[in-house]
C-alpha cells in the first residue's frame, strides 16, 4: 500500500545480466514520435523478485535506450503487468500492479505520469494508488471523452503456496482477498485523470486472469473481450473458442450482459484489440490455422499453444474479419500491446520465450500489410530487438535492491 521510488537511474544490479526472467510488454507512442515500452522482470518467473522497467526509442524503434527506469517495491513487494499509454492531452502513463508477493487477493493498480515524455528523461510524478486490482491493458476514450480502465480482481483466493513455485510463500496475514471484490470490472475518469471512480462490473464465466479490453462500437455501446478458459486442453475445450470471452453495455458501462464465449478461437492468452484511426479494428491474437474456420464464419475445433501472432482488420464493428499478417511464427511468442502514429503505422511489442530467450521485440506494420497479409509498406519491420535479458542466477536478496 506504500508508494514506490521511481529510479530514473538504475545501476548495473538491474543490468541484463541480473535478468533472468522478463515478458509482459506494453508500447506508447508519444505526438512526437518517441517510443516508450514497459515489461516487467526480476526473479526467476512471478513472483516477488519482480519489478517494472522501461526503455526508450527516438528513432522509430530501430535502436533502444536500455533500461531508463524501474520500478522496485523493497522487500517482498512486487510490481508487475505494466500498462503504458498516451492520453489525449499527451501526457505519459504508466498502470502497474502492485502485490506482496506472487498475488495477495487485493493488489493494486497505481500510476505514474510524465507531462514531458518526448525527453529521453522525462519528470515521474509520485506513483498514485487509483483501485485494488490489476489493470494491465490501456485504457478507453469514449466519444464523450470518459476514460475508461479495465481492472480486475482475480477469481482466486492467494494460495499460501504457488503451484509452479513452491518457494513463493504468501503468509496468511498478508492475504487481502475478499470474494465480494473479486471481478471484471470498470473504472472511469470524467475530468482527464485527475478522479477515478468505479463505474460497473461483468461477470464472465471460467475467468482466472481477466485481462480484459474495451471497445466503444459507433452506435455508443461497449464491447468487452475478455480473456477466459482454463490453461488445460480439457478446459479450454469446454468453452469451443478458447480463451475469450465477450460482454456488452449500453449504458456506458455501468451493467453489462452475462458473459459468454466469443466467436473468436483462441488460447487462455493476453490478445490485443484496439480501433484505429481509420475506424477499423485491430486484432492480433494467436492460433492463424484455428482462423480459417473462423473467418468463414464456422467453429474452429482445437487447442493450440502460445504462437504465431497475426494480425486481422474488421471495417464491421467486429462482427467479420479480413487480413491476416503473420507477426512471429514461433512458439512461446505472447502478450501483444500496441499503438498507433499519425501516420498509420502500428507499432506493436510483444515478449518471446520468458524464461530462456527473454526477448522483447518490435513489429512495425500498417493497415494495408494486415489487409494484404504480408509486409508492402517499406517502413515495415518485424522481430525487432527492443530488450533482451542474459541473467541465468537468480538475485537472492530482493531487498538490496531496494
Amino acid at each position: 500500500m506504500d508508494p514506490a521510488v521511481i529510479n530514473t537511474a538504475p545501476g548495473l544490479e538491474y543490468g541484463p545480466d541480473t535478468r533472468v526472467f522478463q515478458g509482459i510488454p506494453g508500447i506508447a507512442r508519444t505526438r512526437r514520435g518517441r517510443l516508450w515500452v514497459d515489461w516487467y522482470t526480476g526473479g526467476t518467473n512471478e513472483g516477488p523478485d519482480n519489478y517494472v522497467a522501461l526503455a526508450t526509442s527516438g528513432d522509430d524503434g530501430l535502436s533502444w535506450s536500455g533500461v531508463k527506469a524501474v520500478i522496485d517495491p523493497p522487500g517482498y513487494v512486487r510490481t508487475f503487468d505494466p500498462a503504458i499509454w498516451t492520453d489525449p492531452g499527451g501526457r505519459l502513463w504508466v498502470f502497474y500492479a502492485q502485490a506482496y508477493g506472487w498475488w495477495d487477493g487485493r493488489a493494486g493498480v497505481w500510476a505514474i505520469v510524465a507531462d514531458d515524455p518526448d525527453s529521453p528523461d522525462p519528470k515521474w510524478s509520485t506513483p498514485r494508488r487509483i483501485a485494488d486490482g490489476i489493470m494491465m491493458n490501456k485504457p478507453t476514450v469514449l466519444q464523450n471523452g470518459d476514460w475508461l480502465l479495465p481492472v480486475a480482481v482475480w477469481s482466486h483466493k492467494p494460495a499460501q503456496e504457488v503451484p509452479w513455485d513452491p518457494a513463493v510463500r504468501i503468509d496468511a496475514k498478508y492475504i487481502k482477498w475478499d470474494p465480494a471484490k473479486v471481478g471484471t470490472h470498470v473504472y472511469r475518469s470524467r475530468d482527464n485523470g485527475a478522479t477515478f471512480e468505479h463505474v460497473g462490473t461483468a461477470t464472465i464465466p471460467e475467468v482466472r486472469s481477466d485481462e480484459h479490453m474495451l471497445v466503444e462500437r459507433k452506435d455508443g455501446s461497449l464491447w468487452m473481450l475478455v480473456r477466459t478458459g482454463s490453461t488445460s486442453e480439457e478446459g479450454a475445450q469446454r468453452l469451443n473458442t478458447a480463451g475469450i470471452s465477450e460482454s456488452f453495455s449500453a449504458d456506458g458501462g455501468r451493467t453489462w450482459s452475462p458473459g459468454a464465449p466469443s466467436s473468436i478461437p483462441h488460447i487462455p492468452s493476453r490478445f490485443f484489440i484496439r480501433r484505429l484511426a481509420s475506424g477499423n479494428l485491430l486484432l492480433v491474437k494467436h492460433n492463424p490455422s484455428m482462423d480459417s474456420a473462423w473467418l468463414k464464419g464456422d467453429v474452429p475445433n482445437g487447442w493450440q499453444r502460445r504462437s504465431h501472432l497475426t494480425a486481422y482488420l474488421s471495417e464491421d464493428e467486429g462482427r467479420t474479419w479480413l487480413g491476416g499478417l503473420m507477426l512471429d511464427d514461433r512458439l512461446v511468442v505472447s502478450y501483444p500491446d500496441a499503438d498507433e502514429a499519425p501516420d498509420g503505422r502500428i507499432f506493436l511489442t510483444y515478449d518471446y520465450n520468458r524464461n530462456t530467450d527473454k526477448e522483447i521485440l518490435l513489429a512495425i506494420f500498417t493497415e494495408g500489410d494486415v489487409a494484404a497479409g504480408r509486409l508492402i509498406d517499406r517502413r515495415s519491420r518485424l522481430r525487432l530487438p527492443v530488450d533482451k535479458a542474459t541473467g541465468t542466477v537468480k538475485l537472492t536478496n530482493p531487498a538490496a535492491r531496494g
